[in-house]
């Protein structure tokens, strides 16, 4: 009896924090390749980085690459304790199609963003762009089911970004490098894609 109320406390803690069955394999695997790459070392990043060089060279690969290789292993550790938080908080708040479309409007609008807005930057890497996305459409779906934790979360969001844009600096990680508009462009395309729905393909 012990043990099956410890296995039901187990599993109901797991899916309390969104990491229960596909949920928790879902999270594995993108963990598993952010390090996975980051085992790839410089080899990794001059491949896979967003260049705008590499790209007018038309390595098309790299705008997606670039949202999964990092820096160094505190740069992917970092990315990926803020994708275990963010996932904890909010998996369950979309559907697995409806973060698939979050993810990639995020991913879209920091590549557009940076390449016809920002053409001063030549090389960025990290998913953080990304965590802001998914941030800012989780704290949404929150503050629509009336959470005031909801509004607290985007205006923490709020003032980060505003500070970032300011100084060129992490608000919370100090002198980590940082691509500040990749963050604002990231929660722009979460903050659309939380609204906006996804569109259907009509099957033929």
């Amino acid at each position: 009896m012990k043990a099956s109320g410890s296995d039901r406390l187990s599993q109901s803690w797991f899916r309390s924090a969104n990491c229960d069955a596909g949920y928790g394999a879902a999270l594995l695997a993108v963990i598993a390749l952010i390090l996975g790459l980051s085992a790839t070392g410089e080899w990794g990043r001059q491949t896979l980085s967003y260049d705008r060089n590499a790209l007018r060279a038309h390595q098309w690969w790299r705008l997606l690459t670039a949202h999964l290789v990092h820096l160094s292993w505190e740069h992917a550790l970092l990315n990926t304790t803020g994708l275990v938080l963010l996932w904890s908080l909010f998996a369950r708040d979309f559907s697995p199609r409806r973060w698939l479309w979050i993810v990639a409007l995020s991913v879209a609008a920091i590549d557009a963003g940076l390449w016809y807005l920002r053409p001063a930057v030549q090389w960025y890497v990290g998913a953080s762009g990304v965590l802001h996305g998914g941030l800012a459409a989780g704290a949404c779906a929150m503050y629509r089911r009336g959470e005031d934790t909801g509004a607290a979360l985007l205006l923490v969001l709020v003032v980060k970004l505003l500070y970032e844009q300011h100084s060129g600096a992490s608000l919370f990680l100090g002198n980590v490098p940082l691509v500040a508009d990749a963050h604002l462009f990231g929660t722009l395309g979460g903050l659309t894609a939380s609204f906006v729905p996804r569109p259907q393909l009509k099957r033929l």
